[in-house]
């Protein structure tokens, strides 16, 4: 079993590495690539830069020195955690127990620009089927999304109700395994309802319409599930049932702990100021304290 496992590799994930490293603990860091620093062309306000760095540099710079002091580095996806006294790291590259866990990958999604998405949250909208597949059960639902993640969360949904669809809006879908779920690679133009949710509507390939055809299809769904990209810190946390703040970051302590103990977040997911000094000192703080819990824990048990 893994002592630390921290999932994201940019400033606060590193910071966090590095102080766990240091304290004995043999950390795995698992990330699926650069995120948010790749917006950034020139970094000039972080200490110790001599000249400008693009966010690609500072991210390799950050990988090689972890990497120089011993640290494990996983290139996979990460789909879920679960557990609550240990932990179970759900990845694409197969299951990890670990006794802690440290979320750095950056700050929440906005949503989808698709009309209809933002009316219709907590109402037939969700962005957590662990949390509310059970609302769903026998009913009809709509999983957004064409990586992993989406089909993790369409397969979570296929537990409590046979009919579900993953809609890719138009996207190649990029799943890793064979599956069962149906999935329907449209462009959606619309979500539509009346109090809540009650389907999608999308266009449809004019190219190959028969004459009189009308241009937009509508499908039916009592609950649409949004599970773009991979999953994130915040949507992690919130499958977890840790407490989040009313802006939608991941509520932390002065110790960076969650509402779950052993559960530990960093970086532009806790909100407050979005810059690099401050992911690393969230990281740095993380990654001490995700150390103690670890001794504390491994203490009571001897």
């Amino acid at each position: 079993m893994e002592k630390v496992v921290i999932i994201g590799a940019g400033p606060a994930g590193i910071s966090a590495a590095l102080y766990t490293v240091r304290g004995n603990m043999d950390p795995l860091v698992i990330h699926t690539g650069i995120g948010a620093l790749e917006k950034a062309e020139n970094i000039e306000n972080y200490y110790g830069l001599e000249r400008p760095l693009s966010g690609q540099e500072l991210f390799d710079t950050g990988i090689a020195q972890a990497k120089a002091l011993g640290v494990r580095i996983l290139e996979a996806q990460v789909l879920g955690i679960s557990g609550f006294d240990t932990f179970t790291v759900k990845t694409t590259a197969g299951d990890i127990e670990t006794e802690s866990v440290i979320l750095a990958t950056g700050g929440k999604r906005a949503a989808p620009a698709i009309p209809g998405i933002r009316e219709y949250e907590g109402r037939g909208v969700s962005y957590c089927a662990v949390c509310d597949a059970f609302f769903y059960r026998g009913r009809e639902v709509a999983v957004l999304g064409n990586s992993d993640f989406a089909l993790h969360e369409a397969e979570e949904l296929k537990n409590v109700t046979p009919s579900v669809t993953i809609y890719t809006n138009g996207e190649k879908p990029e799943f890793s395994r064979e599956h069962s779920i149906a999935v329907n690679t449209m462009r959606i133009q619309s979500i539509e309802g009346e109090q809540t949710v009650s389907g999608l509507r999308m266009e449809t390939d004019v190219s190959v319409q028969e004459e009189g055809e009308q241009k937009v299809s509508f499908y039916p769904a009592d609950g649409i599930f949004v599970a773009l990209g991979t999953a994130g810190s915040t949507e992690i946390a919130r499958q977890m049932g840790a407490e989040l703040t009313e802006k939608g970051n991941i509520k932390v302590n002065e110790n960076m702990e969650t509402t779950i103990p052993g559960l530990f977040a960093a970086g532009d997911c806790t909100g407050g100021l979005l810059q690099i000094a401050k992911a690393v000192y969230e990281g740095s703080v993380a990654g001490i304290h995700a150390g103690k819990y670890v001794r504390r824990r491994n203490a009571g048990k001897s």
